[in-house]
């Protein structure tokens, strides 16, 4: 029908403004860069710099020969940044959640996960041995009634999104930091669509909610606002040296390549450095919210540059992509599996270097197009 709308070739940066391989330069509303950090020229440089002096490649994992003065330096930042002890880094944020849940998966223990958890998450819980319990999304009182039903004294582990990558919501962390303590449950937060966004000077969820104490573990990845490629854990120090012997994504796969070390430390850098970036990111995030909602859209409940866009129907998602791309527009369609049959949505998704004119034409052209197809009145 010519709307397969995956694996669509760019040849540019992910800017505000991208060139495909034809040639077209669209709008683009479909990528992760919330800062707008992953073409900017600092982040090359300190790529570059990196290169000339380490190569492209460590050739190993970081448990042998992999290990860099800069991985390291890294670490530190990034345990100081979200308040924790320490932090080891992983070479993707999937391989952070795929071997960090399934090392703490013990036997005879539990994993708790929210029903929208990302797929890493839910891959990671089947790797270890625990009992793998599923909560409604965001449904507190479902949690404390699974919770109920286990062994105080064993092992237990609640693992969510801090902020949800499809629908934009936040995850309830107050209410559950009160079960956690009823429960004697340890919390883990991923939130890789957290940090640079939320937070102080963007340092995630658990700091948004002046919680990063009751939080045992924060995740985070460099593929978002840090605008490289990789990922972290950290916790406290018997935590990370536990995960740095048994975590066998970490310990049998090749460590970040040095480019990705130091443009995510620089990109680190300069996310507390100028807080108005995330100051504009949340300007032009609120009114996009705004212009969305006065147009008739069903944006779910967001509470991020994450906005969801409910079609409830996967063959007019991706007829609205298709619709979008032809006027200029690259937006992405979440559909099942990674969300319910009846929550099939289109993702925009905006970054700190967006314009507000550049918001307006994309919403008009939305109305006109979710309109054309009866998705809104």
């Amino acid at each position: 029908m010519g709307i397969y709308p995956y694996y669509r070739p760019i040849s540019s940066g992910q800017d505000p403004v991208v060139t495909m391989a034809d040639g077209r330069k669209v709008l683009m509303f479909g990528s992760n860069s919330y800062l707008g950090l992953s073409d900017d020229p600092r982040l090359k440089e300190a790529a570059i710099a990196a290169i000339r002096k380490y190569g492209t490649s460590c050739s190993g994992s970081r448990f042998l020969n992999g290990t860099l003065d800069i991985h390291e330096e890294l670490e530190a930042k990034l345990a100081r940044f979200v308040g924790k002890d320490a932090a080891v880094t992983y070479s993707t944020g999937f391989q952070v959640n795929l071997g960090v849940v399934s090392s703490l998966g013990f036997h005879g223990g539990y994993t708790f996960l929210d029903a929208l958890d990302h797929a890493c998450i839910i891959d990671g819980s089947r790797l270890g041995f625990a009992d793998v319990r599923k909560f409604s999304h965001n449904d507190m009182d479902d949690l404390d009634k699974k919770l109920s039903h286990t062994p105080i004294d064993a092992p237990k582990l609640i693992v969510v999104d801090g902020v949800y990558s499809m629908e934009g919501d936040i995850a309830p962390l107050p209410k559950m930091v009160e079960l956690a303590e009823k429960y004697n449950v340890s919390i883990m937060v991923d939130d890789a669509h957290g940090l640079g966004v939320i937070g102080e000077n963007g340092s995630g969820t658990a700091s948004h909610f002046g919680l990063t104490d009751k939080v045992d573990l924060i995740m985070g990845t460099f593929s978002k606002s840090f605008g490289s490629l990789g990922g972290f854990i950290a916790g406290s120090n018997d935590i990370i040296n536990f995960l740095k012997h048994k975590s066998r994504s970490l310990i049998f796969s090749a460590s970040m390549t040095p480019a990705a070390v130091a443009a995510a430390s620089r990109a680190l850098d300069i996310m507390i450095e100028e807080p108005e970036r995330r100051e504009h990111l949340w300007d032009v995030t609120r009114y996009a919210q705004k212009a969305f909602k006065d147009n008739g859209f069903d944006t779910g409940h967001t509470q991020s540059p994450i906005i969801p866009l409910f079609v409830r129907d996967t063959l007019k998602a991706m007829k609205i992509v298709r619709m979008a791309y032809d006027e200029g527009i690259f937006i992405t369609p979440v559909i099942a599996p990674a969300v319910p049959e009846n929550d099939t949505l289109i993702r925009f998704a905006l970054m700190a270097t967006h314009t507000r004119e550049q918001v307006d034409e994309a919403v008009e052209k939305l109305t006109s197009i979710f309109r054309n197809l009866g998705v809104i009145a």
